[in-house]
């Protein structure tokens, strides 16, 4: 069983604080936050600290665990600057009802999440130039759990094809296999020219920070990290972007631009990116039907299904190879 087929934890914030004391002699105040596959809580530490600690999927590999805190310490140690959650201490194993858990710390991060932000084009470069930081300071790190066989990775064509037929209705699917199609007859003959690396691989609203300013100035949520393709990480941003956008294409394309002008890809890499947003769009929707099939009760997973559908339905209706021209000309 994965991550994503095994109920996450359900501590409460009493059990947490216990936890806090016993595991990192803190004594604190818990407050739940939301979160999906593990459980997440706010920490206000009687030392006036702030930490965020996150009780993780029973179904979790510690090696997942270990490659995120060792990835965030080599981003801070190339630039120390960008804000990312470094963990507190090390993995601490708890026991509950005969289950396992790992437990962690993390140092808590300020600033307003962007989705709380009003976007404009100035945004959306200054994120994109953010990401590309971001995968600058990433530079030259490996992991053995990084290359794996992941439902976010962008790669995974054949998983998401298995989740087709949780979607309610042939439309759906038709639509779903629209673009895996077009992804398999554009990107795969080309994968060659395409830069991997391991990506943070979220890079959403709900993950983004911003400061008083407007300014990016870090990111949290780091557990779908995996070895992908590098412009894997501005497309998926972009798939996020034009959720909510009146003119899609035209803010994407301000996201690849910030990113291109401070970590420069190739041509094919940028001609790739449109593919790889839909392909994201494709993994959402799939994802989120298959795991509402399995947790009726989770709000959290149709949190973005009605927009990300609707962008799907849109862009169907247009030339593929035209838009992502039309991309690559509004950055040149």
């Amino acid at each position: 069983m994965s991550v994503f087929q095994t109920p996450p934890p359900s501590f409460s914030n009493v059990e947490v604080e216990k936890i806090l004391l016993s595991q990192f002699n803190i004594v604190g105040n818990a407050k739940s936050l939301v979160s999906d596959r593990d459980q997440n809580f706010f920490i206000s530490a009687n030392n006036s600290q702030k930490y965020v600690l996150k009780v993780s999927n029973p179904a979790e590999d510690w090696q997942i665990l270990e490659m995120q805190n060792e990835a965030t310490l080599h981003i801070k140690s190339n630039d120390p600057d960008i804000g990312v959650p470094v963990q507190v201490g090390e993995i601490q194993t708890i026991k509950k009802d005969g289950q396992k858990y790992f437990v962690r710390l993390l140092e808590y991060l300020e600033g307003q999440f962007l989705k709380d932000q009003y976007l404009d084009d100035d945004t959306f470069e200054k994120l994109g130039r953010f990401l590309a930081r971001l995968d600058r300071a990433l530079g030259g790190f490996s992991h053995q759990a990084a290359d794996r066989k992941f439902h976010w990775d962008a790669q995974s064509v054949e998983l998401i094809r298995s989740r087709l037929q949780y979607l309610e209705n042939q439309s759906d699917q038709e639509t779903v296999s629209h673009f895996l199609d077009i992804y398999e007859s554009q990107v795969i003959p080309i994968e060659m020219h395409l830069r991997k690396m391991v990506i943070h691989n979220d890079g959403n609203d709900h993950n983004v920070l911003v400061n008083a300013d407007g300014n990016t100035t870090g990111i949290i949520d780091f557990g779908d990290m995996v070895y992908s393709y590098q412009v894997a990480e501005p497309a998926i941003c972009m798939a996020y972007v034009g959720l909510g956008s009146a003119d899609p294409i035209h803010s994407m394309g301000k996201v690849l631009k910030g990113y291109h002008e401070n970590f420069p890809l190739n041509d094919f890499e940028l001609r790739s990116a449109i593919y790889l947003m839909s392909i994201r769009l494709c993994i959402s929707v799939t994802m989120a039907a298959w795991r509402m099939k399995l947790y009726p009760e989770n709000k959290y997973l149709s949190i973005s299904q009605s927009p990300a559908w609707a962008l799907l339905r849109k862009l169907e209706k247009e030339d593929q190879e035209y838009l992502s021209s039309k991309i690559v000309v509004t950055i040149n």
